[in-house]
């Protein structure tokens, strides 16, 4: 359990990345629409590498080709899991700090239940009741920005995470239905790089990229500085290659159902490591009582949840 514990930690240490140097090239003057891009941009070299250097070139390639046969669905549910869900978290960087950014996006464990019905698959409702902690705590965070920066930029700042909790799990959703081949509105794909996590990444990947082009054409944000070029290649290492695998092997050497809940509940440590990492780098002050309150209600209904969940 140890093992488990400390590598789902380590995980969202890695995770935490993205939310605190999202916020840093925001303040250093980047525009959202090239730090979002450039992540995927940096994530579709760095598949392409990793598949390669372990020995899975061949799974690359019937990755490719399993994209030209079914590009419309790839590029609906990349467009929507990856393009729309990041480019709504970089959009809030501007508006909202990194440890907010992510807290509110822990309210994606209340949208994938609701997701999940919405495709009517079943959900604990008694885990779902417990969502509504996350939620109350998300509340407070935002409330207490209200009274800093104002509600215009909190709402800017919130909002756009509430979507992209939303649009993350509905992008992944379509591809494990795509798997089951239940749903008569979506194709079934039943092939073995739908078996390898890197592969599925990189086929979201490869989905979002018209998303992208399009962002960039109707944008036209200034050229990306050096700065952000380098900084976006590490929330890619970091976050997408670094972060994903430590939190896969975790949830890989879990046993059972309480080892599960346990590499999960770990993610909520991504406020905190959020939280930290802008006070040490960007040197933001702390959040205030309610602030903090908000904090304990995200992360003990996190776990809470995840716990019922995995017992039911």
């Amino acid at each position: 359990m140890f093992r488990i514990i400390f590598l789902g930690v380590l995980a969202a240490l890695f995770f935490s990345s993205t939310f605190v140097l999202n916020r840093a090239m925001s303040l250093e003057g980047g525009h959202w629409v090239w730090s979002a891009s450039l992540r995927y941009f940096w994530m579709l070299v760095m598949l392409f590498g990793w598949l390669a250097a372990t020995g899975k070139g061949r799974l690359a390639a019937d990755s490719v080709r399993l994209f030209a046969r079914h590009w419309v669905f790839w590029t609906v549910a990349g467009s929507v899991g990856f393009g729309v869900f990041y480019a709504l978290i970089t959009f809030s960087s501007v508006f909202a700090p990194g440890w907010v950014v992510a807290a509110t996006w822990q309210t994606t464990i209340l949208a994938a239940p609701l997701v999940l019905l919405g495709f009517g698959r079943r959900v604990p409702l008694g885990a779902l009741a417990l969502t509504l902690l996350i939620f109350a705590g998300v509340v407070l965070i935002n409330l207490e920005q209200a009274t800093e920066s104002g509600l215009h930029e909190v709402l800017l700042g919130a909002l756009p995470v509430l979507v992209a909790a939303f649009a993350y799990p509905f992008g992944n959703q379509l591809v494990w239905e795509a798997r089951r081949g239940e749903k008569r509105f979506l194709p079934h794909i039943d092939h073995p790089a739908m078996d390898d996590p890197f592969c599925r990444v990189l086929l979201l990947t490869i989905g979002s990229l018209p998303l992208w082009f399009a962002l960039i054409a109707v944008t036209a944000p200034p050229p990306p500085s050096t700065g952000q070029l380098i900084q976006t290649a590490i929330v890619a290492a970091c976050s997408g290659v670094v972060a994903t695998s430590l939190f896969l092997v975790a949830r890989n050497t879990a046993g059972s159902t309480a080892e599960l809940a346990a590499a999960d509940c770990t993610q909520s440590m991504e406020v905190v490591f959020s939280l930290a990492g802008e006070a040490i780098l960007l040197g933001h002050v702390m959040p205030g009582l309610m602030g903090w309150l908000g904090i304990g209600l995200t992360m003990g209904g996190l776990m809470l949840y995840i716990t019922v969940q995995s017992r039911t």
